[in-house]
């Protein structure tokens, strides 16, 4: 075979004449002579220099928005800081610093109102952040940050804090806007090592835009009853971690335990499926799904702690049931969905054992087959993916034949899995707008249940709100 055919260069390609071995020590001593060393040189530090204008550059513009936007808001609401201020002093606070950590982990006092807890003006806390934009002006913080932390709080070992503290912290953060949209499952840490490693100006801005609207939801985790009860329904309010070890933990007992997934969508069928309401009533666990219910939460004043749905979970779940040994098996979808949903948890988690798979269009004749092959497998934990209710009824007149020690209702979840239906960014998932990403993906299927029945199940909610509102003045008159 040629040189050409094999895409090498032929001994006398040169012009000069030179076979390529000469060639390349010309090039060897013209690199490494004392004249190339030195343009080597001049070169690494031009483009180092640029590096470094270009980071410097980047500071001072982002610097500059800070002080430009903290003076701007301080002449916008001067008038009513000062009011806050007065009220503070008149409630027996005022202003105050609590010591923080900022940048290269120096320590500053972040300003604050303080009010008394027992004062008549302790609703006015919504406002004690407000002279932290002091600290913005001083460059103490920025808008945009992790969060300043305390001086006894430690940010794990010494590479991650060097990560952490190359920053000035933050008036709002990454994981304060996660925990606000009650997806904030990954610890603080870990969010704020993805906040440093993708900072830019453009992506706090984008943090910022996100931040307004998450600001008008509920107060998240802080403050929740244990249970959650309305139209009807009763829901477990626990975190994402809670729920997945507690599900992992049921697997390992008989007899089986139900789990459901509950939306506004759930909630409605079920105010007026009297069956489906009954099973959801004996599920051991009903877990709260979207921002629907977080929504009746807030109306009812029953903060939702985190949405607990199952396709977030799943990574969790695995997780959880590959370090306790647990099998897992998926049934539901059309033909092709599970196993493509198995083959992404055994590329994430090898040791997890998928006992089995089977899609869920079965007939009646061979429902009983089905129900001994999960049997068989050994599974201890089986994902239905029916859909509700349906999934909900068949899980409780089924699960003692199952074999399993949980349960669990998933809807569409090994569809998204799968790559069959993609999943809403995170930002929009920030801003509690997945409803619409999914009606974006299937408006058809989901114009009258996010549309038509969002809004009755608000409504429903509302009413009950007032009712209960009647109830107590009817029970204040009451001997």
């Amino acid at each position: 075979m040629s040189f050409e055919r094999q895409g090498l260069p032929h001994a006398s390609s040169h012009p000069s004449g030179m076979t390529e071995r000469e060639a390349l020590l010309e090039r060897l001593a013209d690199d490494f002579s004392e004249g190339g060393i030195r343009h080597r040189r001049r070169a690494q530090f031009r483009r180092t220099a640029r590096w470094q204008v270009a980071i410097w550059m980047a500071e001072a513009l982002h610097r500059l928005g800070d002080i430009v936007l903290s003076s701007l808001l301080f002449i916008l609401l001067s008038p009513l800081f000062l009011a806050v201020l007065v009220l503070s002093k008149l409630s027996g606070g005022g202003l105050q610093t609590s010591p923080r950590r900022g940048r290269w982990a120096t320590q500053f006092g972040r300003y604050e109102f303080h009010f008394p807890s027992d004062s008549r003006l302790a609703w006015l806390k919504t406002f004690r952040n407000w002279p932290s934009l002091l600290n913005v002006l001083r460059g103490d913080m920025s808008f945009i940050g992790p969060r300043a932390i305390a001086l006894d709080e430690s940010v794990g070992d010494e590479r991650t804090a060097w990560k952490r503290y190359n920053l000035r912290p933050g008036l709002r953060s990454l994981w304060w806007l996660r925990k606000r949209a009650n997806i904030g499952y990954t610890r603080e840490i870990d969010l704020d090592l993805e906040y440093v490693e993708t900072s830019s100006i453009r992506g706090d801005f984008g943090i910022a835009a996100r931040a307004l609207p998450v600001m008008l939801f509920g107060g998240g985790a802080s403050m929740a009853p244990p249970k959650l009860k309305f139209l009807g329904v009763t829901i477990n309010n626990l975190t994402m971690s809670e729920a997945s070890a507690q599900i992992v933990a049921m697997s390992m007992v008989r007899p089986a335990s139900q789990i459901a997934f509950v939306n506004a969508d759930c909630v409605n069928i079920a105010f007026s499926d009297e069956a489906y309401k009954s099973v959801l009533a004996q599920s051991q666990l009903v877990l709260a799904d979207g921002i629907g219910v977080r929504l009746a939460g807030t109306i009812l004043n029953q903060n939702v702690r985190e949405n607990i749905n199952g396709t977030d979970m799943l990574p969790f779940l695995c997780a959880s049931a590959e370090a306790a040994g647990a099998g897992m098996y998926l049934l539901g979808g059309r033909s092709g969905i599970p196993e493509a949903a198995a083959e992404w948890i055994v590329q994430r988690y090898p040791r997890l054992k998928i006992a089995g798979c089977r899609h869920g269009y079965f007939s009646a004749e061979e429902e009983p087959g089905v129900i001994q092959a999960v049997a068989d497998s050994g599974a201890n934990i089986v994902l239905i993916a029916f859909g509700a209710p349906r999934q909900e009824k068949w899980i409780a007149e089924h699960k003692h034949e199952l074999g399993a020690g949980a349960v669990i209702g998933v809807g569409g979840l090994l569809d998204f899995y799968s790559g069959r239906i993609s999943r809403a960014p995170v930002w929009i998932r920030e801003l509690g707008m997945e409803w619409l990403y999914r009606f974006w993906q299937e408006p058809r299927r989901m114009w009258r249940r996010y549309f038509v029945g969002n809004a009755v199940f608000l409504y429903r909610v509302v009413l009950e709100r007032i009712h209960a509102k009647d109830s107590s003045r009817v029970g204040g008159v009451t001997p």
